[in-house]
C-alpha cells in the first residue's frame, strides 16, 4: 500500500502537486463547498447517506455499517471503472471526505492497493476549511489594494473587467458572489454560493495574486447579497488607496438599463423588487415608481433611484467607512461603454505607480 496523510495547513500551499483532487463526500456536501478544481466521487450519495444515517439511529451501528459498506463498495467500483482505468501508474490523486475518515479512507485503500501513490487530507474537508479561514488574513495582508469607488451605475464592474482583460490583478467580489450587491442586485437564474463556498472562492482568488503588483477591487459593504466578505479583506479595503470612478447621470442610467435589462423585460419582477424599498422610501413613493414602470417609463424611475436612494446611502457609507475616500483620485471614462472602460484601464495601468489623476 502507498498512501500518506497530509495536514491541511501544508496542503493549501501544495494543491498544484496533485493530478486529481477527489471529494468522496455526497453531492450535497460537495455543492456546499469543496477544494478548488476538486471532482466529486461520492462513496455514499446524498440519499444513501441519509438512509444509512436513519438505519444507524433506528436499528444499530453494525447493521448500518454492513449496508453502508455494500453501497460504498459498489460506488467505489463504479468510480474506478469510470475514472481510473485509463490512469497511468504515476497518477497522483489526493482524496478527502468530511474528517478524513471512512469514506475517503475506503477509496484511498483501494487506490493504493492498485498501486497508486495516494494522499489523504489529515482531518478532511473540516481541516481544510479551518486552514482556509486562517490563511485569508495572511494573504490579504501581503497585498497592495486599489479600491475602485463610485456611485451606483458608474461602471465599477465594467472597469474591473477591463482592467483584468488588460492584465491587471483584479478581485471581483460580486462576480464570485453571483450578486450585484444591492437591494436590486440579485441576478435571475443565478443562485448565490454558500458562505463556505464564497470563502473558498475568495481564498482561491487571493492565493493566485502576485504581492509585488497592485490589486484592484470594488468598494463593497460587508455583505454581497447573502454572503459576507471576509473581515480581514473588508478592513484592508477600508484603509487602502481609493480611486473615485465618475460618470454623468445620463450615462449611469444608460449603463444600468443595459446591465439590468432583465428588469426592463420583466416589469413584474422589477416592481416586486421595488416593494422592498417601501421600508426606506415610503409606500407612496414606491407605488409611484411601480406605476411609472408599468407605464413603460423606466428610465425616470432609475434616475430617481440613483439620486434619491442609492447616491445618498453610498456616499454616507463611503465617507464613514473608507479612510482614504475623501482623498480619492477622480477617474472618468469618456462614456459608459466597454471601449471607454478599456481605454481608461490602459491609462490606469500605465499610471499605477504614481496614482496620478487619469
Amino acid at each position: 500500500m502507498s498512501f500518506t496523510h497530509l495536514p491541511a495547513s501544508e496542503l493549501i500551499g501544495r494543491l498544484h502537486e496533485f493530478d486529481t483532487l477527489i471529494d468522496a463526500r455526497s453531492e450535497g456536501e460537495f455543492a456546499e463547498d469543496h477544494l478548488p478544481s476538486a471532482v466529486n466521487w461520492p462513496t455514499l450519495n446524498s440519499q444513501e447517506r441519509h438512509d444509512i444515517g436513519t438505519l444507524y439511529k433506528q436499528v444499530n451501528a453494525f447493521e448500518a455499517k454492513k449496508r453502508g459498506a455494500a453501497m460504498a463498495a459498489r460506488n467505489i467500483a463504479s468510480h474506478i471503472d469510470r475514472e481510473v482505468i485509463d490512469k497511468p501508474k504515476d497518477w497522483k490523486p489526493l482524496a478527502y471526505c468530511w474528517r478524513g475518515g471512512q469514506r475517503s479512507g475506503s477509496l484511498t485503500l483501494i487506490l493504493s492497493q492498485i498501486g497508486f501513490r495516494v494522499t489523504l487530507i489529515e482531518g478532511g474537508y473540516k481541516a481544510f476549511r479551518a486552514a482556509v479561514v486562517q490563511d485569508i488574513p495572511r494573504l490579504v495582508s501581503g497585498l497592495e489594494w486599489r479600491v475602485i469607488c463610485g456611485t451606483t451605475g458608474s461602471g465599477k464592474t465594467r472597469l474591473l473587467k477591463a482592467l483584468a482583460a488588460e492584465g491587471a490583478q483584479v478581485i471581483d467580489l460580486e462576480g464570485l458572489a453571483n450578486h450585484r450587491s444591492s437591494v436590486l442586485g440579485a441576478i435571475p437564474g443565478l443562485a448565490q454560493p454558500t458562505q463556505k463556498r464564497y470563502d473558498t472562492l475568495v481564498w482561491d482568488a487571493l492565493r493566485q495574486l502576485d504581492p509585488s503588483r497592485p490589486v484592484y477591487i470594488e468598494s463593497e459593504s460587508k455583505k454581497v447579497g447573502n454572503v459576507s466578505v471576509p473581515e480581514s479583506l473588508i478592513e484592508a479595503m477600508r484603509s487602502s488607496v481609493c480611486l473615485n470612478l465618475v460618470l454623468p447621470d445620463a450615462e449611469r442610467v444608460a449603463l444600468l438599463m443595459e446591465d439590468y435589462d432583465f428588469f426592463v423585460s420583466d416589469v413584474d419582477h422589477f416592481c416586486d423588487r421595488l416593494q422592498v424599498l417601501a421600508e426606506f422610501k415610503g409606500k407612496a413613493v414606491v407605488d409611484a415608481w411601480m406605476a411609472s414602470v408599468r407605464a413603460g417609463n423606466i428610465e425616470p424611475v432609475v434616475q430617481e433611484l440613483l439620486t434619491h436612494h442609492y447616491d445618498p446611502v453610498y456616499l454616507q457609507s463611503m465617507r464613514r467607512n473608507f479612510k482614504q475616500f475623501e482623498d480619492a483620485k477622480i477617474i472618468a471614462p469618456e462614456d459608459h461603454s466597454m471601449g471607454a472602460m478599456t481605454r481608461l484601464a490602459k491609462k490606469m495601468i500605465g499610471l499605477t505607480d504614481s496614482l496620478a489623476p487619469v
